[in-house]
């Protein structure tokens, strides 16, 4: 079966700067929708970005949007999560996934998830 594992979490100050990669094995991966999600402690876990095939399109949470970005490189497997001018409600464990049934923004529509990567935010 598919396989994606997360990286590039950390610990950083409020207003820095973080890249998240997936790398993908076990499918095709060009083929597919991926996502980004995140979810905090005590929180449903929530849609952060999703990139289409070939990165053509990309849709991102409002509270995100132009702050973060999404992309992929096809020849890697590997897609990634560009995050610019952290702030106190962006901590949580982030998980990338494949889009299996074109959901959209609902998680429960995605599969292979990794096991996330924590981001911290300190002031």
């Amino acid at each position: 079966q598919g396989h994606l594992i997360e990286s590039g979490g950390g610990l950083v100050q409020a207003g820095a700067s973080l890249r998240l990669s997936c790398a993908a094995s076990g499918l095709t991966f060009r083929s597919y929708c991926m996502g980004w999600f995140r979810q905090a402690p005590g929180k449903e876990r929530e849609f952060v970005a999703t990139i289409g095939w070939r990165g053509a399109t990309t849709h991102y949470a409002d509270s995100v949007k132009g702050r973060f970005t999404i992309s992929r490189d096809d020849a890697k497997n590997t897609v990634y999560l560009q995050m610019n001018n952290l702030n106190p409600d962006d901590p949580a464990v982030y998980y990338c996934a494949v889009d299996l049934w074109d959901p959209y923004t609902d998680y429960r529509g995605y599969g292979y998830w990794g096991e996330g990567t924590q981001v911290t935010v300190s002031s």
